[in-house]
């Protein structure tokens, strides 16, 4: 397909904060707070089940410079839930500001308000906290059967989704059934968890947060302090990094709590170890598949049956949950298949979104699964795939939003080529002390919340000013992977004029027009859409008033790089020519837009790993990786290869070594960067890009998502590489050297 040609859509333009941020002009909340700030620090359970029964908060209180301790007599006693957004949401509210019912270490029970954030920490080690303890709930499946940890609310939700009846069983069939689980993973951004409240004129509540959806954040905060929404303002602020863990509402309750309180701006932060223990985690999952096959590879029939871990409190967890069976009819043309997802509760961290929700999971359960299917087969993996893969204009038999323009047959033909897949699965793996393999896998994602119960829709506005720059108000969150360049582009490839001389806004919840979010992939797809449409009904607007002011036909009236070129041979800036319209129609040059989409289509992606295994110590090392994406059409293609680069080394990480452990009484055993492994840039192998751009309508140019599926397919595409090196099946993740070195020795035991 010949790409069409552009000034700006499908370039490298540099981001637009680019030289705020490495020349240390940007400043993140983090970074010198305003005079008169209190500081703040909370006080967290260091149990993982119980009540408290006491708090000394005498030698705390006697430290110069304290202003106020907080326990859960202060709480307000509302319970909300941190994912909701709107009133008429079913999840369940199961938390509060401050409890003393503490579910998991790190649950809040008070906290400490100080001058400055040394006496905040100072005096909050000093409180003493006596609990009545009680042994923790930590195994998921345990849970199923055991009494809630929420009296009153359910200890385990269930949803199914389900299409197709399940064919007779002929002896032409092949059955195989698997048991596979994924590890609780932390989001390890850069900045840690942070935020600051205060009181502005009018008695509004002012709440700036790195987050991910501010009028979520507003909803929960006038929950909890019955305040007019209009009274509470919510301001996005810069963002070091989230990968979904901002996505709730955690830490500004109990900021806005001591704002009210107090009357004072207060400073509200956490450090790695409260992080990783006190906000959320990525659930972990484990699966029962069962998939009926016949001899030629096609797939009749499939049971998932999932049972996910939501850790101590609800939040979003069992839309995480469903979201996973939503995505098991969106890859494979599957006859009739049966999901069952049950949520359960432990005494551990929450979960929460985490890249991917819910993607990252099932994608590794189903697709090592089908790797095993293919051995028992003796069958090539990719070809296995092949026969089963869906096409482009393919309908959910679930009852989703079709597929759309869906190129995964494309990504993984091209990857096969690309990455010599017939001709490297077939080497040996070897027999000596290094063993080689090559793995794939296959991923899919939405484009928004189009579809499902969740209401997306958003509106900005958009005005050329009197110097030719444009402003577009919109209510975005920039999660530092170039949202607003990436808008600001799309824009410009309209009007033809520069991106630098477009400022995009971010969210403002008392300025800036409604938007759902930075969520479910919804940004390019949806929130890109919403700048195209009303880009294109500016250019319109300021050609029919050019025409107007210079009685000149608009078909015969160009804008072109920033400039009006009027059928007589006048060229005007776009300043001059705004001032003109002023002037003489006493008219701005704007337009407000309301934009709902019509449509989810999916976005695809197939990886492709190679492995060395050293059988002597377990140790895996990724030694070359491919990453092949249907994206519609790149708009940036170095931000977008960014994109890609930083989910194959999470995934790699969910994969090899990411892992969040609790010992027996529900402590934390990585709640550090020196026990929770992160995948560092020595491990990182050479990383290969290819992008299948065939254009998915409803797109802005045809672009579709990135920034979630990029690290879906990675981590069965390492594991499937590693049982293929050692003739292994390791179906628990992440595959630590233990577990490699136990499975060998299973090996030999049965050799």
């Amino acid at each position: 397909m010949k790409k069409p040609s552009f000034r700006y859509v499908g370039h490298n333009i540099p981001r637009n904060d680019m030289m705020e941020k490495v020349t240390g002009r940007l400043r993140y909340l983090a970074d010198h707070p305003p005079g008169g700030t209190a500081h703040a620090r909370l006080l967290y359970s260091s149990i993982a089940r119980g009540r408290v029964v006491s708090i000394n908060t005498e030698e705390a209180a006697r430290v110069s410079g304290v202003l106020r301790i907080y326990t859960p007599q202060d709480d307000p006693g509302i319970f909300f839930n941190s994912a909701t957004s709107f009133p008429d949401q079913p999840d369940l509210p199961d938390e509060r500001v401050f409890t003393e019912t503490p579910l998991f270490v790190g649950d809040t029970i008070g906290a400490v308000l100080a001058e400055s954030d040394d006496i905040a920490r100072k005096a909050r080690d000093l409180i003493r906290v006596t609990y009545q303890e009680e042994e923790p709930l930590l195994d998921p499946e345990k849970a199923l059967v055991s009494p809630s940890l929420h009296p009153g609310l359910p200890s385990v939700l269930e949803g199914t989704i389900a299409y197709g009846e399940e064919p007779s069983l002929a002896e032409s069939t092949l059955e195989v059934q698997h048991t596979l689980s994924t590890p609780r993973i932390h989001h390890a951004a850069m900045e840690n968890h942070l935020c600051r409240a205060y009181l502005d004129y009018g008695d509004v509540l002012v709440v700036e947060s790195p987050c991910q959806m501010i009028f979520s954040i507003r909803f929960v905060l006038s929950q909890i302090f019955r305040r007019p929404l209009n009274r509470i303002r919510v301001i996005k602020a810069p963002m070091g990094g989230t990968f979904g863990g901002k996505q709730e509402v955690i830490l500004e309750p109990p900021c806005a709590l001591m704002a009210l309180d107090s009357g004072r701006p207060v400073r509200l932060v956490t450090d790695r170890a409260e992080t990783i223990r006190s906000t959320r985690v990525r659930g972990g999952a484990m699966g029962r598949v069962r998939t009926v096959a016949n001899q030629e590879g096609l797939l009749l029939h499939r049971e998932v049956d999932v049972v996910f871990d939501a850790g101590a409190y609800a939040t979003g967890g069992h839309r995480v949950t469903l979201a996973m069976g939503k995505k098991l009819s969106r890859l494979y043309r599957i006859p009739s298949q049966r999901y069952r997802g049950r949520t359960t509760f432990t005494n551990t961290t929450p979960s929460g979104a985490c890249r991917g929700y819910g993607s990252p999971q099932i994608h590794a359960i189903t697709e090592i699964s089908l790797d095993l299917l293919a051995r028992k087969l003796k069958m090539d993996p990719a070809e296995l795939r092949l026969k089963n893969l869906v096409y482009p204009g393919d309908l959910d038999p679930a009852g989703g939003p079709p597929l759309g323009n869906a190129r995964i047959r494309d990504c993984l033909e091209r990857g096969m080529e690309a990455f010599r897949w017939k001709e490297r699965s077939a080497l040996p793996s070897g027999e000596g002390r290094y063993r080689q393999g090559v793995g794939l896998a296959c991923a899919t994602h939405g484009n928004g919340y189009y579809g499902t119960p969740y209401p997306d829709f958003l509106s900005m506005a958009l005005r050329l000013c009197e110097d030719g720059s444009v402003l577009v108000n919109a209510g975005l969150h920039e999660l530092g992977n170039g949202t607003l360049t990436t808008v600001a582009q799309i824009v410009g490839e309209v009007l033809d004029l520069p991106p630098e001389k477009i400022f995009v806004t971010e969210g403002d919840t008392q300025l800036s027009p409604f938007d759902a979010g930075c969520v479910a992939s919804r940004v390019t797809y949806v929130c890109g859409a919403c700048a195209l449409e009303l880009a294109e009904k500016v250019r319109q607007r300021f050609i029919r008033q050019l025409g107007e002011v210079f009685e000149a036909p608009p078909e015969e009236i160009r804008l072109e790089n920033a400039r009006v070129h009027l059928p007589s041979g006048k060229i005007l800036s776009y300043g001059e020519a705004v001032c003109g319209i002023s002037k003489n129609l006493r008219e701005e040059v704007g337009e407000y837009l309301h934009y709902k989409p019509s449509g989810n289509p999916a976005s695809f992606g197939v990886h492709f790993a190679a492995v060395r295994v050293d059988t002597y110590t377990g140790l895996v090392k990724v030694e070359d990786f491919l990453a092949v994406h249907d994206v519609g059409r790149a708009i940036n293609p170095r931000l977008l290869e960014g994109q890609i680069f930083g989910g194959v080394q999470m995934g790699i990480g969910m994969a090899l070594t990411e892992e969040l452990l609790w010992n027996a009484r529900g402590i934390p055993k990585s709640d550090s960067f020196s026990r929770y492994h992160l995948i560092n840039s020595p491990d990182m192998p050479p990383v290969r890009v290819l992008l299948v751009e065939e254009e998915e309508p409803g797109g802005p140019f045809g672009a579709k998502s990135i920034g979630e599926i990029c690290t879906v397919p990675t981590a069965p595409a390492v594991a499937n590489a590693v049982n293929a090196a050692l003739g292994t099946e390791l179906t628990e993740l992440p595959l630590t050297p233990e577990r490699i070195l136990r499975a060998l020795e299973g090996l030999e035991a049965k050799g």
